[in-house]
């Protein structure tokens, strides 16, 4: 059994939701799960968890700035244990951008990183337009509009493939084994 450390960050809540998902997988393979969201005035130690995830969403193009404090601040320790990061975005939503190879956004966050995890996974995020504000529900569908996506500020589209968490749950659990 192993001590894993969940730790993300979200701008919706739909990370958080796929971070749940991931910790369920690892609680039925018998370790022990700590979830813990980054914020600008808080961040885990993850001193003592033989497994860390990073997990992050990305808004406008970005991941938020505490994910990328968090990997530097522990890059050494993070180099000495099993580490997976995974980054949750709209343009993931196409297949073929579910890759650190091919998703822009995720090629560009590993580049300006003192530290490469060897894991890396993306997920396709969720478009929640009722819940926006009304300048991010227009950035969003002008993004979208642009980019071939949805735009019916009523809808929610989660392009999130649940089976693809899943897979990645259970290569956690083995990595943590």
């Amino acid at each position: 059994m192993t001590d894993a450390l969940l730790v993300f960050s979200t701008v919706d809540g739909h990370t958080r939701e796929i971070c749940g998902r991931l910790k369920d997988i690892l609680a039925d393979a018998g370790h022990r799960v700590t979830m813990a969201e980054l914020t600008a005035d808080s961040a885990p130690d993850p001193e003592g968890f033989g497994l860390v995830v990073i997990g992050a969403s990305i808004r406008y193009g970005r991941h938020r700035p505490e994910v990328a404090e968090f990997i530097e601040r522990h890059a050494g320790l993070l180099q000495q244990r099993p580490v997976a990061f995974f980054s949750v975005n709209a343009v993931a939503r196409k297949p073929a951008r579910r890759t650190a190879e091919t998703n822009p956004y995720v090629r560009k966050f590993v580049a300006g990183l003192s530290w490469a995890p060897a894991v890396i996974e993306i997920f396709g995020g969720r478009i929640d337009y009722p819940s926006y504000r009304f300048f991010d529900r227009t950035m969003i569908r002008l993004i979208m509009w642009m980019t071939g996506g949805p735009t019916d500020p009523t809808a929610t589209v989660d392009f999130t493939d649940w089976d693809q968490v899943d897979a990645f749950g259970r290569r956690l659990a083995a990595m943590a084994s």
